[in-house]
């Protein structure tokens, strides 16, 4: 049996400054943003695009900037309204406390729509092509964010059977019963399986909005398969149907997902790939 090995949550610490492992998550996720979008840029989708005008590094690095902040606001407010709704009203100044923890994914998807909505009006580009080129460069900042995860000891799973294989200790959990080790499934299944998946399916010739839907179809149904194994929220518990708030919120990504890739693949304009492959 694997026990939970303690990790001190701060990787540095000078004087009053401390370090946090899960801020250095954050930052390793922008960096693979940053990485894998000038890479995207190589695609042929990107390479021949020429209006409004050709996509440079200026723009991811301006990209990534607007979506810094819809992640950190977005993940922030997401987690207020979509888990402790009536803490939050009561307590609004706490809202800005990120220091005491608390972000939700779903918020902090929504925030980077917004900010690439935003961004895409400013810049006169479709904002379908911007989502396009971000969607697949995402899932691996996610699977350094459950690094962080595992390494603050939090978001433990369910109670394992006693003999499934890799089941893990949690003694911060309260109780010294295996458990699975989710934020490690999480990692694989959201981060480096949905990876892979979009990275080769978004170099193929797809129609504008194609992958941005199969990124919100593959995340929801990864992610709400990895709920199975994950510990629910101690305040929230499991709701309707036996289901999970991250499960819930997980449905209406994936119905989503479907409705714009079929928009997508009947009436969105051809990407310039697309359009020379037929």
């Amino acid at each position: 049996m694997l026990v939970y090995p303690k990790i001190d949550p701060i990787a540095l610490q000078i004087g009053p400054l401390a370090i946090h492992w899960y801020g250095i998550s954050y930052l390793v996720a922008f960096g693979l943003f940053y990485w894998l979008a000038t890479r995207r840029l190589k695609h042929p989708q990107f390479v021949h695009i020429t209006q409004p005008a050709p996509w440079t590094r200026a723009d991811i690095e301006d990209l990534l900037f607007w979506g810094v902040i819809g992640v950190i606001v977005g993940g922030r407010v997401g987690y207020c309204l979509f888990y402790k709704p009536d803490y939050y009203f009561g307590h609004p100044l706490e809202i800005f406390a990120l220091w005491q923890g608390g972000m939700s994914f779903h918020g902090g998807m929504l925030g980077v729509i917004a900010a690439a909505v935003l961004w895409a009006r400013r810049r006169g580009r479709p904002w379908l092509q911007v989502t396009d080129l971000v969607a697949p460069c995402v899932p691996l900042g996610l699977a350094s964010g459950r690094v962080g995860n595992f390494i603050n000891g939090e978001l433990w799973g369910r109670v394992a059977p006693p003999n499934w294989p890799f089941a893990m200790i949690y003694p911060q959990s309260g109780s010294l019963v295996p458990r699975y080790p989710s934020e490690i499934y999480e990692f694989l299944l959201e981060g480096v399986l949905l990876f892979i998946i979009l990275w080769l399916y978004a170099r193929g010739a797809r129609k504008w909005g194609q992958v941005s839907g199969a990124f919100l179809i593959g995340y929801g149904v990864l992610r709400f398969i990895a709920e199975f194994f994950r510990a629910p929220d101690a305040f929230l518990g499991l709701l309707a149907l036996g289901l999970s708030m991250g499960q819930w919120l997980c449905i209406p990504m994936v119905i989503a997902g479907v409705i714009l890739w079929v928009w997508a693949t009947r009436f969105s304009h051809r990407s310039p790939q697309a359009a020379e492959s037929t």
